[in-house]
């Protein structure tokens, strides 16, 4: 009876850890705006929403450029990621479409949903085989759990990852962050941001 009612002791209070540290993690928002300053490890900007916002740099910042391309440069054998719509047959069709960087290969890598737009998905994956569809080409994106059949029409923006550094950080640059922590006194600690370059603004 004793080592039941230690071990339930036990099981409660691991459950209440569990529960502290998930209350103290930082929740994480996506961000997205225009830089306008930066002094040192701290950069000042406006949200797309209007909203002056103050980004921590992590020491070790991942600073991403994004450039436009084109499903032309798309290749078999590319580490790629698309947001995208469940369709009816079970495909994707695509929102978006962009190209990693090698050394970013296996960056958040599968299948999951995506806060891009509503009901949305987005796969992370390496490229496999591309057909011709009705509507534009159906690439497949191969990940450790599956596959996913992307459609991209016509229209659809598809951008580059370069790996780049803090001097890609200047005034009047349009940025996104993914996952933002934001701190008490309302700033947000970064470890990695994508910047545009001749004009794209990142999603």
């Amino acid at each position: 009876m004793k080592t039941a009612a230690i071990r339930a002791g036990l099981a409660i209070v691991a459950a209440l850890a569990a529960t502290m540290a998930l209350a103290q993690a930082p929740q994480t928002v996506r961000l997205r705006g225009v830089i306008d300053k930066v002094d040192g490890n701290t950069v000042t900007a406006k949200s797309d929403k209007g909203e002056a916002l103050k980004l921590n740099l992590a020491d070790k910042l991942l600073v991403v450029g994004v450039v436009k391309a084109s499903l032309a440069d798309v290749k078999a054998g590319d580490f790629i990621g698309s947001g995208a719509m469940p369709q009816p047959d079970g495909s994707q069709k695509a929102i978006e479409v962009h190209i990693f960087a090698e050394s970013m290969r296996g960056t958040g890598e599968g299948f999951r949903p995506w806060d891009g737009a509503p009901n949305s998905t987005m796969t992370n994956g390496t490229v496999g085989a591309t057909v011709s569809g009705v509507d534009g080409p159906v690439v497949t994106v191969k990940y450790k759990e599956g596959e996913q059949k992307i459609l991209v029409g016509p229209n659809v923006p598809v951008v580059r990852y370069e790996v780049a550094d803090t001097g890609a950080l200047k005034p009047g640059v349009a940025f996104s962050v993914l996952a933002a922590a934001k701190q008490p006194d309302g700033s947000y600690t970064i470890s990695r941001i994508n910047v545009g370059r001749d004009g794209v603004v990142p999603r």
